[in-house]
């Protein structure tokens, strides 16, 4: 059984709390902070990031979601789109899938060539090395669904409306190759899990705690303080100088939609 929602939501403001303390960390003392999400589709990524993210600045803190390459990006260095998504000082980037894209989905579906995979199994721990010894603290989690609730939630994707776009043919692809996904993630956490850079795997059946632990581990992982804010007063309104508004008429008011319900049971 899962947590009560109750339990959830007091311990999920906690930790958003703490987050927004984290990145007013960051921002002061010009850290950068590169956190990927990985793991199979329906795992709960998106929602997760979605909760880790719903009370930062976006200035601060943003999403990287990139699309499938563009023809010139297919003839670039494999990390090349990627490294210009990357923090300045006092940012925070989350990847939504991310580098890895090159050691699952493109592997499995023949999007890049024996070689080309085996190529990024050389280079990812050194590019990962790299970023580390710039001082970028960068995070890695995979979440780990099984193949039941996944295809429950697939199931449930097929009929909601408002996430029916979440579900793409190549989600559906995927539970026909849930093997081939399986051995291609073992083999890339054999060359990427390494003591520079590790990866932390996020049991998802539960989407609740998936999110909870994820985002305690996260703020366990940094050694981030609390930043002392400026005390903030508001200032007196001044007195009126004559301004009178123009009539609400000359101006196009959005229809009052919310009027029409009222009586609605």
């Amino acid at each position: 059984m899962g947590l009560k929602r109750a339990v959830y939501e007091r311990e999920l403001l906690r930790l958003q709390t703490e987050l927004v303390k984290l990145q007013e960390w960051v921002r002061t003392e010009g850290a950068r902070l590169v956190v990927v999400f990985e793991g199979r589709d329906a795992a709960g990524k998106g929602g997760t990031i979605k909760r880790v993210s719903e009370h930062l600045n976006p200035r601060v803190a943003r999403v990287a979601a990139l699309p499938k390459p563009t023809d010139r990006e297919r003839g670039q260095w494999y990390f090349q789109r990627y490294v210009e998504h990357l923090p300045a000082a006092g940012e925070i980037v989350l990847f939504d899938r991310s580098w890895y894209n090159r050691a699952g989905v493109e592997h499995v579906m023949g999007f890049c060539t024996p070689a080309e995979h085996q190529r990024f199994l050389r280079q990812c721990p050194v590019f990962e090395r790299m970023l580390v010894e710039d001082g970028i603290l960068l995070r890695k989690y995979w979440f780990s669904v099984s193949d039941a609730v996944q295809e429950e939630r697939f199931r449930r994707r097929t009929e909601d409306p408002l996430r029916r776009w979440k579900l793409s043919p190549m989600d559906l692809e995927s539970l026909t190759r849930w093997e081939a996904y399986s051995r291609a993630k073992d083999e890339m956490l054999v060359h990427t899990d390494t003591q520079d850079c590790p990866w932390y795997v996020v049991e998802s059946d539960d989407k609740r705690s998936a999110r909870l632990n994820m985002i305690a581990h996260l703020l366990s992982s940094v050694p981030y303080e609390e930043v002392a804010l400026p005390s903030l007063v508001l200032p007196p309104r001044p007195p009126s100088t004559g301004y009178v508004r123009p009539p609400k008429d000359l101006q196009k008011a959005v229809p009052d939609h919310a009027a029409t319900l009222a009586d609605t049971p």
